[in-house]
This record gives C-alpha cells, structure tokens and sequence, in this order.
C-alpha cells in the first residue's frame, strides 16, 4: 500500500512537472514573440533594437536605408574588437553584415535612450 502511495505522488509530481515543461518550452519556441539571448552579439542587437533611431546626416532616411539599418540589427555581427564599449554614454558598435553578396560596416552609437547611426560602409 505504501508503494502505490508513493508512485501516485511522483506520478502527480511528474505530470505537473510535465505540464510547466510544455508551457515553457512553448514560450521558448518563439510563437509568443519572445526572444531569449544567451550571447553577447544577440543581447547588444536586441537592445539597439528596443531603442528609436535617429540617422546622422551622413545617412539618408529612404525606405530602403532604414530597412538596411533593421537588417544589420536584425541579422548582424558585431565586432567587439573595434568596437567602444567602455564608455558611459554613448557606447559605439561597428556591425558587419552581407548584402546581396558584399560585405557591409554600420557604425553604431548606442545611448541610453536613442540609437545615432552614423554610417554605412561597403567593405573594400
């Protein structure tokens, strides 16, 4: 009797912990539209991603510059070697990224309430 007692709470056990395990691995998946980031290029990415931009004079504000932008955010790789990222205000990040077979550099600077992006370079 004591046996039977002792499987039907693991078995209750079991079943809740099952039951959680579906639930996260549910949000984990992406169909709630959250995003979990583990490395320091996907947190930096997203972070610059949570914040409004504002384009430098240098850049121009068409549809196609902007999407450009949200693809370097989206799908970049930054260089931590050239990169500031000591500074207290405004930490600035250089992002590489392939565009329709060339290789491209943003210039980033990321402050605490706003994105400046201050250029875009084709890679020689």
């Amino acid at each position: 009797m004591a046996f039977l007692r002792r499987l039907g709470w693991y078995l209750v056990g079991l079943s809740i912990g099952i039951v959680f395990l579906v639930f996260f691995l549910k949000k984990k998946s992406g169909e709630s539209g959250i995003d979990f980031c583990y490395f320091p290029n996907c947190r930096v990415l997203k972070d610059m991603r949570s914040k409004p931009l504002v384009f430098s004079g240098a850049i121009g504000k068409t549809a196609k510059d902007s999407l450009m932008v949200r693809s370097f955010l989206t799908d970049g790789n930054i260089d931590f070697g050239k990169s500031d990222t000591k500074s207290e205000w405004c930490k600035t990040y250089f992002v590489e990224n392939e565009i329709d077979g060339e290789d491209w550099i943003l210039e980033v600077k990321s402050c605490k309430q706003e994105v400046k992006i201050e250029t875009v370079e084709k890679v020689k």
